[in-house]
């Protein structure tokens, strides 16, 4: 089964102690695409000839550019504007004595540079990993009782990847098995939710002056913490849990 090539990674986020281990397999697959994208294979013809159509989202390319490889950006965006201009033009011709673009035309153009501005050869590239990622997880779950206890035992997930397991599960699981797997993910979700909750709580509570003696149990990374949870962000390695 093709997702067993997964499974490791799969298995290896769910021990790391973090808020979503959907997240540390979404950064890692995102870094990897990001190093593809510039090393070796952007001379590659059949790769060139995707990210000249395809283009990169704005995120994206920021994290291009900070990987410093100018030379490589350059020659992308070389070929990329080749085919972008000679598109454009080709839907800019005008034809006729007026001169004058038809509405048919004007169409073509707006549809060309929207389709343009939402496509980007990383994004389309994650994708296609991460779907393979989430039919992993949910593999495991039915299939590996170590993997089910790590999942259980989880500190949750995030929103967004809350989304995405439920709606995975619901297109690929059936009957009892589908019915557990929310059940779990639900409890899972919300009782990290209410742990972080409580986490925040006190972090809040500690600038009152009636709490200044008290100890900071586990809240004082929560502020980053939530920040994973809620939008997906994980603080980076250089942050300091001891930094209020």
């Amino acid at each position: 089964m093709g997702e067993v090539l997964y499974t490791i990674p799969v298995k290896d986020a769910y021990k790391i102690d973090c808020e979503c281990p959907i997240c540390q397999m979404y950064n890692d697959i995102e870094k990897n695409a990001i190093e593809f994208t510039m090393g070796p294979s952007y001379m590659e013809d059949d790769i060139r000839a995707v990210t000249d159509e395809k283009g990169f989202c704005k995120e994206h390319t920021q994290k291009l550019m900070d990987a410093n490889n100018r030379l490589g950006m350059g020659l992308i965006l070389r070929t990329h504007f080749a085919k972008t201009n000679a598109d454009i033009k080709k839907l800019t011709a005008t034809g006729g004595k007026s001169g004058l673009f038809k509405k048919k035309d004007i169409s073509d153009l707006t549809n060309y540079i929207h389709k343009l501005n939402s496509s980007c050869f990383v994004c389309d590239k994650i994708e296609f990993t991460f779907e393979r990622y989430l039919k992993t997880i949910v593999h495991l779950w039915k299939k590996d009782p170590e993997f089910r206890e790590d999942f259980k035992n989880s500190k949750g997930m995030c929103n967004e990847h809350y989304v995405n397991l439920l709606e995975y599960a619901s297109k690929n699981l059936h009957g009892s098995d589908l019915d557990s797997f929310i059940d779990e993910t639900n409890e899972l979700y919300i009782k990290n939710m209410e742990r972080l909750y409580e986490d925040l709580d006190w972090f809040v509570k500690k600038f009152d002056y009636k709490y200044k003696d008290e100890p900071w149990k586990n809240a004082r990374d929560s502020v980053f913490r939530a920040n994973n949870k809620t939008v997906g962000i994980i603080p980076p390695d250089s942050e300091s849990p001891d930094t209020v």
